[in-house]
């Protein structure tokens, strides 16, 4: 990675943030990022900026991600994280670069309780699932130097995420609801970039599964939280998000990490204790003692 030009987009998001601070922390590269400075949606704004940055690699962190304006926007939906995918695709195959695009365990249905691996097939049932693997289907079909990175509640390094959310219920005292039936895995965008920036060097290529090791529901998630800043565990009080009495859930299997070797991914629990130790302690916390 030394010296080479790595381009991230959506660099002011959770992830390009992560991303930036990994990179600036361990690697001495050239970096370039740009957020709404490049409208990935416009081929040729796309075709210009990577004929001016000449990245030897392109991670994709650019996304629409909010689940509800998806549903009441498709088309930006679509037109974000699909066609911005597929213009990445198509430019940084015409320059030679690998392309890194983020993904979601959204692309999968999250009716089972079994372990999702790389080789499961996708078949998501909301906007946001749908255009994340349309946008799959396009790097895979127009690059060959591509990965292709799933994780799954994935926090940290920006606001307006679960953790967040629970922080600020947490610090003001007061009581929220949380989920007993959504399950699925928390996983740092640290821990997340750590991997990311761990296969850039390597000639690796197709998908690969990325989140941290177990699995958890909402309302425990929420109680971990809770408990790690040192709030009232009894403020989230455990409630059900569906009248089927069935359980939403997807826990992704790091199939293709463990084989090939190349990484390992915490526990959850570790991961986000390490998450929360890194953080400035909470207003009030050294009056405390």
């Amino acid at each position: 990675m030394q010296g080479r030009t790595i381009w991230i987009t959506g660099a002011a998001g959770r992830m390009g943030t992560a991303l930036r601070n990994c990179i600036k922390e361990n690697y001495e590269c050239k970096l370039v990022t740009t957020d709404l400075d490049v409208d990935i949606t416009d081929m040729a704004a796309v075709d210009r900026a990577a004929d001016i940055y000449r990245p030897a690699v392109i991670i994709n962190c650019a996304s629409i991600s909010d689940a509800e304006f998806c549903e009441n926007n498709m088309v930006q939906a679509f037109r974000v994280n699909a066609l911005g995918a597929r213009n990445l695709a198509t430019v940084s195959r015409r320059i030679n670069a690998k392309l890194i695009q983020l993904s979601t365990d959204d692309v999968f249905e999250g009716q089972t309780i079994e372990r999702l691996t790389e080789f499961d097939t996708p078949m998501p049932v909301s906007v946001y699932g749908k255009s994340k693997l349309a946008g799959e289907n396009y790097v895979r079909e127009l690059n060959p130097k591509h990965l292709i990175v799933r994780s799954s509640w994935v926090y940290g390094t920006a606001k307006n995420d679960y953790f967040e959310f629970v922080d600020r219920m947490g610090s003001t005292g007061t009581t929220f609801e949380a989920p007993v039936d959504r399950v699925s895995t928390p996983t740092s965008a640290r821990e997340l970039a750590g991997f990311i920036l761990s296969l850039i060097d390597k000639a690796e290529y197709g998908i690969f599964h990325a989140s941290s090791e177990g699995t958890c529901s909402r309302y425990e998630y929420a109680r971990e939280i809770l408990a790690l800043r040192g709030y009232d565990t009894a403020l989230v009080k455990a409630c059900r998000s569906r009248e089927d009495g069935l359980v939403s859930s997807t826990h992704l299997e790091n199939l293709m990490m463990k084989m090939t070797g190349l990484y390992e991914m915490p526990e959850w629990k570790d991961d986000l204790s390490r998450y929360v130790a890194s953080l400035a302690p909470r207003a009030g916390k050294e009056d405390e003692r």
